[in-house]
């Protein structure tokens, strides 16, 4: 059946026998090649077995062993969860009591109440009433955190595989033989487009540390790190962010010459950065996805003229209600973790688009939750609340769409309050945020007032005032980080 496991392996099974010998997972020190393979997943099955284990956490950094235990659990159909290393102590602990989790692979889980094993590779936990999942669940994907306890979307094995294989099409034409995994492996992107994908088509997914990448934390990159790793491997294709796409047109304005597919998504793509990288003869084909749909939904093709955020996968459907908002059906969620199965089919993306012949075009988002240029989702009154939180601040704005760093607009709770105060309880907030949450930069701002049109009766921000107040700030593309923050550390 498409989209299912046992096809899946199949398929790995036919490279085995066709091509032995070619790398199927690679890290610059190791490899496993496809003959191979089949062997190295059987093992960490029995392992897996012999611990016990429903409901796993794959909290390792990328590599060879992240991907051997995400094919090992893909293959028995347990509960895959993986844990983004950006996420804060609070946030593991909420995936970890959400999901009932009984097993822990990488560092960490002792912390989180899991005990050492006589297999050295999983710590486990006993769970005497597990919460109920929806059935079929076989991958818990967590948000970034629109706010401090993400949600976890529950997906069926069969819905990341359809997706692998629709993106499989669109660039079976171009021969990718290497892909080098850029963003880490817990981000369902790159899992699928990553992993599933190179698989799938019988080449090599490259895996190397992110730290080797450049990556710095959940929102730092070093761009020359990572081009001297795409140097390396020679990557045929990449996934990227648009802020990494960024940092590499800058430092390399004339693209790698092993690079023949560059998909980008996670968050809105400036225009004038996508002309750009194409004139650098960066194969850039933008995207659009969401975890709640299995990643990705539309993508721009090979060969065709670039249109909005492209086509939809064939086995996708999109359609766009008269409020203009964007709803898709086909691979979609089987629900929230805790929260019930949806009505129907068909989900409600909260963007809102209109179509340009059968390319979708986005034209933003119902909610007031902003998307970083790191991809991170994060609900801006999250983050007001905790600064608010703080006794000398009285009111706060935080913005960052489309940036790589957040900013604030503060009000003191009294005019002498002076800059060293201010700065320092917004260091404390950040303390208690994961980084890509935390504010970087930020202004002194007279209060929102209903007098002013910045607050309505009820004392909510009138947002779209005060972005039209503040929003060359606000939206500048410079950064200027304040020196008198003192970023605190997640906890």
């Amino acid at each position: 059946m498409p989209g299912s496991p046992e096809a899946f392996l199949a398929r790995l099974a036919r490279h085995a026998a066709n091509c032995p010998d070619r790398p199927a997972l690679a890290d610059g020190q190791r490899r496993v090649t496809f003959a191979e393979l089949p062997a190295e997943i059987e093992a960490r099955r029995r392992r897996l077995a012999a611990a016990g284990t429903e409901r796993v956490a794959l909290a390792l950094d990328n590599g060879i062993d992240w991907a051997l235990w995400d094919l090992a659990l893909l293959r028995d159909r347990r509960v895959a969860v993986p844990v983004p290393a950006f996420f804060s102590g609070v946030q593991r602990r909420h995936l970890v009591a959400s999901a009932g989790l009984d097993a822990w692979i990488g560092p960490g889980g002792e912390a989180l109440g899991f005990s050492a094993t006589p297999d050295p590779a999983i710590a486990t936990r006993r769970v005497v009433s597990p919460p109920a999942l929806h059935p079929g669940t076989n991958r818990i994907t967590f948000t970034s955190g629109t706010s401090g306890n993400p949600k976890g979307v529950c997906l069926d094995a069969a819905a990341p595989l359809t997706v692998a294989e629709g993106i499989a099409a669109v660039v079976e034409p171009l021969s990718i033989e290497r892909h080098l995994a850029m963003l880490p492996l817990a981000t369902l992107l790159e899992n699928i487009g990553g992993l599933y994908v190179p698989l799938w088509l019988g080449a090599t997914a490259c895996l190397p540390a992110v730290a080797e990448l450049g990556w710095q934390g959940a929102s730092g990159f070093d761009p020359h790190r990572a081009l001297a790793a795409i140097e390396a491997f020679r990557p045929h294709s990449l996934i990227l962010v648009p802020q990494l796409l960024q940092a590499l047109v800058t430092a390399s304005p004339k693209a790698p010459e092993s690079l023949r597919f560059v998909a980008v998504g996670g968050a809105r793509l400036a225009p004038a950065l996508l002309d750009q990288a194409r004139e650098d003869d960066w194969p850039v084909f933008e995207g659009y996805g969401l975890s709640e749909c299995a990643s990705v939904v539309c993508l721009n093709r090979p060969g065709e003229p670039a249109r909005g955020v492209g086509r939809p996968l064939p086995h996708t459907e999109v359609r766009i209600d008269g409020a203009g908002e964007v709803w898709v059906r086909g691979a979609t969620q089987l629900g929230y973790l805790g929260e019930p199965a949806p009505a129907s089919g068909w989900h409600a993306t909260g963007d809102l688009g209109h179509w340009t012949g059968e390319a979708l075009v986005l034209k933003g988002r119902r909610r007031e939750v902003f998307i970083t240029a790191y991809g991170r989702n994060v609900d801006p009154q999250w983050v007001e609340g905790e600064l608010c939180a703080r006794p000398a601040i009285a009111q706060a704005l935080v913005f960052g769409e489309a940036l790589p760093h957040n900013r604030a607009l503060i009000v003191p709770a009294a005019p002498d309050l002076d800059d060293s105060r201010l700065a320092a309880e917004i260091a404390a907030a950040n303390s208690v945020l994961p980084d890509y949450a935390r504010v970087h930069e930020w202004r002194r701002s007279a209060p929102f007032t209903s007098h002013n049109d910045q607050l309505t009766a009820n004392g909510r921000l009138r947002r779209d005032a005060i972005l039209a107040a503040h929003g060359d700030w606000l939206r500048a593309t410079t950064y200027r980080p304040r020196p008198d923050i003192q970023e605190g550390v997640s906890p």
